[in-house]
């Protein structure tokens, strides 16, 4: 997959078979979409072309400071690129863009840059400056531009957007089970390795504490986890493990963390990034009577998380 961050860049596409979304999740609903693009792709000779933008409108147009995503625009790049997506181009989304016309959306932006041979686009899709654009203009523009619009189901549709409310609140809420059915794959995320005060050490069970580089991203509601690790310098091993998210109240922490226990494993690990792939949730957290108790929960959390080691 070619992705491109400038339109200038922008090579002349073949029967460029073109839809344009936030694609957040790339789940199961995406997927369908993306299907029907590879489809119509197929039946006119075309090039797959999906356009997204950085950052998220919304932030933009709605000043939405809190928005939490299910994928940050790397890991987006990576999921859409895995589906076999020709090209993904990444439109910075500005103040400036948010004020084009409906008209000129059209003319200045999908014809100039991507002159497409068919719109995949969904009935209640929004465009342009108040979002005056429509279904329906681009309809009425096609028979001057001279591409073809095909419309995504309605039942579709729904179901997207059904599905990454749902994952969005199993997520939060630690229903790791829902949410990764729904994504039709193991929700992840990636932190740097950062030093603690290497209590988990002394209890015989060392952790990695995670800072997570991207403010928006997603991270699961507080609890203990059964987790698997992939490690920077080892990006072909996966590990298994346990993660704490949350306050320590055992040590009557006063700082959120978020802590790796990986299995079978023993080595410094320091400004490495992990990626966890979040596959349960064992536990909520709570507060023990002492160290000792902790640590015999934690030797129960780890057999609940792995039962075979």
């Amino acid at each position: 997959m070619q992705v491109y961050r400038n339109t200038d860049l922008l090579p002349v596409f073949r029967n460029a078979v073109l839809t344009i979304g936030t694609f957040d999740g790339v789940h199961s609903g995406h997927q369908q979409v993306i299907n029907q693009m590879k489809r119509r792709a197929a039946d006119v000779n075309g090039e797959t072309v999906i356009v997204t933008f950085d950052p998220h409108p919304r932030t933009i147009v709605k000043a939405a400071d809190g928005i939490r995503l299910i994928n940050t625009l790397d890991e987006k790049i990576e999921l859409l690129s895995d589906k076999g997506i020709d090209h993904l181009v990444i439109i910075p989304f500005t103040e400036k863009f948010a004020r084009l016309s409906a008209e000129d959306y059209i003319s200045q932006f999908l014809i100039r840059h991507f002159q497409p041979h068919t719109l995949i686009i969904g009935y209640d899709h929004h465009f342009g400056n108040g979002r005056s654009g429509n279904y329906e203009l681009l309809k009425e523009q096609s028979a001057i531009y001279h591409y073809q619009l095909q419309e995504i189901p309605a039942h579709l549709l729904d179901s997207i957007s059904v599905s990454s409310t749902r994952i969005r609140k199993a997520v939060e809420a630690g229903d790791m089970e829902t949410a990764n059915h729904f994504l039709g794959y193991t929700y992840f995320f990636s932190g740097e390795v950062v030093e603690g005060n290497k209590l988990g050490r002394t209890l015989g069970y060392p952790t990695a504490n995670l800072l997570i580089g991207e403010k928006s991203k997603l991270i699961p509601g507080d609890g203990v986890y059964a987790v698997d690790i992939v490690v920077s310098d080892e990006p072909d091993k996966t590990y298994r493990g346990m993660m704490n998210i949350g306050y320590r109240p055992t040590v009557d922490g006063s700082k959120k963390m978020i802590e790796v226990h990986i299995f079978q494993f023993d080595r410094m690990i320091y400004g490495r990034i992990l990626r966890v792939f979040v596959k349960k949730f064992l536990r909520h957290e709570q507060k023990f009577s002492g160290l000792e108790a902790l640590k015999a929960q934690m030797a129960e959390d780890k057999k609940n998380a792995s039962p075979d080691i």
